[in-house]
């Protein structure tokens, strides 16, 4: 991937943003990017591809961290955090935890993408933090203009499909 020298979550959550609307632009699945850094190192971006690949464990975070284990050749991404649009799912949020990734920076919630039609579970990263043994670092409201004004590009779309 190559080096940042920025260290600005809003730097890091646009490069997300950015590799999302090119997803959902090609009709890969919905509005959910991330990108992982590693020591101001951008190692991974990725965007959600349940549509594309008919794999609805296909979310932008699974995608960024199976990209990112492939890149480090290790399953440990404990040096690591992520970048995602959108709180994760309980789905991502527990390989997150499972890969050891120490900080989350999201932008939108759960109930944000529930609004527009997606079957989210309501359980709330900071209920699944607490249940977990590890205590992974939650920072909402990363460049949440930006994250907002995604899901509204989206759902203007003619094929976006909630699922």
């Amino acid at each position: 991937m190559g080096t940042e020298s920025v260290s600005n979550p809003d730097h890091y959550m646009s490069l997300a943003i950015e590799n999302c609307r090119t997803g959902f632009a090609a009709g890969d699945g919905g509005p959910f990017g991330a990108c992982i850094v590693r020591d101001g190192e951008v190692i991974a971006t990725s965007h959600n591809t349940v549509l594309r690949d008919n794999d609805p464990t296909a979310h932008a975070e699974i995608n960024a961290i199976r990209q990112a284990a492939r890149h480090l050749r290790h399953w440990d991404l404990s040096a690591c955090e992520i970048y995602s649009t959108t709180e994760p799912c309980p789905m991502c949020f527990s390989a997150i935890h499972w890969s050891r990734i120490g900080v989350i920076y999201m932008g939108t919630r759960i109930a944000d993408v529930a609004a527009l039609g997606f079957s989210e579970l309501p359980v709330s990263n900071e209920l699944l933090n607490e249940l977990g043994r590890l205590k992974i670092r939650l920072v909402a409201g990363v460049a949440e203009a930006a994250c907002r004004r995604l899901l509204a590009d989206w759902q203007g779309q003619s094929q976006a499909t909630a699922y």
